[in-house]
């Protein structure tokens, strides 16, 4: 264990160590051991590289794929070897930063054609990119949120066949929607943005084959005043929970592209077993045959921003219980009855 004491003069050699590694060098333990004349001085290099990434001029040491060994990645490198030693998952949100450029929807036709600053399809696949080669090294558990891309779903379905252990989610408007059905106003807004024609239709294979294994709504209540200043100013986020269902079982499953038993692994049998979720002791009534106008003034969350306001659906939540008890129940079913 190297000591606070002996760590200037370690530091000192691993810097003497890394000076004579030529920039662009694509190193592996065996090349470095060659290179510098040692095994002993590859590790001190390796040692350095995983205990103290911030401290030495990685960029010297690149990667075949053109990542930075160390640097950058050694945190989260750190924290899934940290998850994998505790049972636990790494979950992400996987955005780069540097790649979005100002932008807040899709980098599409509707961006170019209207004057909006683009969101590439990029700044998300490439994290996922960048996080499968860290779950290669590591065998750390992965789940990724809100896919909306067909780059990030034939990264996933390649990790899956490769047997890495690999889950991801997407939400109900990257299935339902795409940037050809952008409106100039803030219920449109969300992150990831609404894509393509093409990433959409990729999300629908990857509902069927299994590369997606959830959907989530990823819901984001907002004030009107924060959703008010159109696609540019709004906030990121739209509410979904309380139109999720009605929505799917409408548009996916009345036609045909999934089956009611798949919705149901989707919305509820996966989460619980990737998370570790005990099956609550509640269940929820849906009156299947009642159709009607989705109308956020009727929510009940504080957030009335949704793209689907005025869809009709089909699928009318009557009731939800939880431990034997009504939570909550639509007045109707009341009609005619005693209150009490």
């Amino acid at each position: 264990m190297l000591t606070m004491a002996e760590a200037p003069s370690f530091f000192a050699s691993v810097y003497a160590l890394v000076a004579q590694i030529p920039p662009g060098f694509v190193a592996s333990y065996g090349q470095l051991a060659r290179m510098l004349g040692a095994p002993r001085a590859a590790r001190q290099v390796g040692w350095a590289m995983r205990r103290c990434p911030d401290e030495l001029p990685w960029q010297r040491v690149i990667r075949e794929d053109g990542t930075i060994a160390g640097g950058a990645y050694a945190p989260l490198r750190r924290a899934m070897l940290e998850a994998k030693r505790l049972g636990k998952l790494i979950v992400a949100h996987c955005e780069d930063n540097s790649l979005l450029r100002g932008g807040y929807i899709h980098d599409g036709a509707y961006a170019r054609a209207h004057g909006h600053r683009g969101i590439c399809s990029e700044s998300e696949w490439r994290p996922i990119q960048r996080d499968l080669e860290l779950v290669r090294e590591t065998g750390c558990g992965y789940h990724v949120c809100h896919i909306s891309t067909k780059e990030s779903v034939a990264l996933i379905r390649k990790a899956k066949a490769e047997g890495l252990n690999v889950t991801c989610e997407t939400g109900p408007h990257y299935l339902l929607l795409d940037d050809s059905c952008l409106q100039e106003d803030g219920r449109f807004k969300m992150n990831p943005p609404l894509r393509d024609k093409a990433d959409r239709e990729a999300l629908l294979e990857g509902l069927a084959d299994g590369t997606i294994d959830m959907i989530a709504t990823d819901h984001a209540p907002h004030s009107a005043e924060e959703k008010g200043g159109g696609l540019e100013k709004s906030a990121m986020g739209i509410v979904g929970l309380e139109t999720a269902f009605p929505l799917l079982y409408t548009y996916l499953v009345k036609p045909g592209v999934i089956s009611f038993a798949r919705l149901m692994e989707l919305l509820h049998d996966a989460p619980c077993r990737r998370f570790g979720i005990a099956p609550a002791t509640g269940f929820t009534v849906f009156d299947l045959n009642r159709t009607y106008p989705i109308d956020p003034a009727e929510f009940l969350s504080m957030g009335r921003a949704t793209p689907f306001a005025g869809w009709s659906v089909q699928g009318r939540c009557l009731l939800t219980a939880m431990d034997g008890q009504a939570v909550w129940y639509d007045k109707t079913l009341l009609e005619g009855e005693d209150a009490e």
